[in-house]
C-alpha cells in the first residue's frame, strides 16, 4: 500500500514542481500590483496608488473602461462570426461529397500554417483600400479570417461524431436540411460550440500584433495595446502600474477559464471518429 501510495504521488510532485515557477510568478505579480516597490520577490510597502487607472485616465490615454469595452467587443464578435461561419462550414465539409472536398481541406490546413506576421503588408493594403484602417471592424475581420481553418477543422471533427442515421429520420419526417441542422444536429454538438466559443473568445481577448499594428487611434485600443504602451521606455517604466494593468487584464480570463476549462478540454477529446 506504501508503495502503491508512493508511486500515485509521484505525477503530482512533478506536477508541483513544474508549475511552482508559474505560481510563484503570478503571486509576485499580484503582490507587487499593491506594492510601492520590490527587492526580489520582497514587496517594500503596501499602496492603492498602482491602481489608479480604475478612476483616472492615465497620461495620453483613454479611460481603461474604454479599452476594456473595445476588447470585450473584439473579442465578443470574433467569436460569434467565427463559431458561426465554422459550425456552417464544418458541416458543409462533413456532410457533403463535392469535388476538391479534400483538396480544400488541405488548403485550410496551409492556410493555417502561414503566420499572421508574414501577411501584414498584403492586409495593410486590402484595409486601407477597402477603408477599414484603423477601424475595429476590419481588425475584426482579419482576426476572423486567419482563425476559420482551425474553427472549421474543429466543427467537422465534430459533426463527423453526429451519426447519418440521426439526420435521414429528421429528413424522412418532412424536416428541411437546414431545419435538421439547426434543430437535430447542432443541439447534439454544443459541447464542440460551447469549446470552440471559449477558445475564441480567449484568442480575441489576448490578441495583440493586429491591434497593435491596424489600430492607430488610441480610443480603438484594446488591453493588450494598452500594456504595450505602458511599457514604452524600460528606463522609465512604472512597474507597479504595469503589474496591475497586467492583473487587471487577466483576471478576468484566469476566471473565465476556471469555469469552462472542460468544455475548452472537449476541442481535443472530441470528434475523434470519421475522417476527411
Amino acid at each position: 500500500m506504501i508503495v502503491r501510495g508512493f508511486k500515485k504521488s509521484i505525477p503530482y510532485a512533478i506536477l508541483t514542481i513544474v508549475t511552482l515557477p508559474i505560481i510563484i510568478f503570478y503571486g509576485w505579480l499580484f503582490v507587487s500590483s499593491f506594492a510601492t516597490g520590490t527587492e526580489g520577490l520582497k514587496p517594500l510597502g503596501f499602496t492603492l496608488h498602482n491602481w489608479r487607472f480604475l478612476t483616472q485616465p492615465l497620461p495620453h490615454m483613454p479611460s481603461v473602461w474604454r479599452i476594456t469595452f473595445n476588447t470585450l467587443v473584439f473579442a465578443s464578435v470574433v467569436t460569434i462570426a467565427e463559431v458561426s461561419i465554422s459550425a456552417a462550414a464544418g458541416y458543409g465539409i462533413s456532410r457533403l461529397k463535392f469535388p476538391g472536398r479534400k483538396t480544400f481541406l488541405g488548403l485550410t490546413l496551409v492556410l493555417h500554417a502561414f503566420p499572421s506576421v508574414t501577411l501584414l503588408i498584403a492586409i495593410f493594403f486590402i484595409l486601407y483600400t477597402l477603408h477599414l484602417y484603423d477601424r475595429l471592424i476590419g481588425v475584426i475581420m482579419v482576426k476572423v479570417a486567419l482563425d476559420l481553418p482551425f474553427g472549421i477543422w474543429i466543427m467537422k471533427g465534430f459533426f463527423d461524431t453526429i451519426s447519418w442515421d440521426i439526420e435521414m429520420s429528421a429528413l424522412i419526417d418532412g424536416c428541411s436540411r437546414l431545419r435538421a441542422w439547426i434543430q437535430i444536429v447542432l443541439p447534439l454538438i454544443r459541447p464542440g460550440i460551447a469549446a470552440l466559443s471559449i477558445f475564441c473568445f480567449l484568442s480575441g481577448w489576448s490578441e495583440f500584433l493586429m491591434p497593435y499594428i491596424f489600430l492607430t487611434s488610441f480610443n480603438n485600443w484594446t488591453l493588450s495595446v494598452m500594456l504595450k504602451r505602458i511599457i514604452g521606455d524600460f528606463r522609465f517604466l512604472d512597474y507597479g502600474l504595469l503589474t496591475s494593468v497586467g492583473l487587471f487584464y487577466m483576471f478576468p480570463v484566469l476566471l473565465f477559464y476556471a469555469f469552462t476549462q472542460q468544455y475548452l478540454l472537449s476541442i481535443y477529446t472530441g470528434g475523434v471518429k470519421g475522417g476527411a
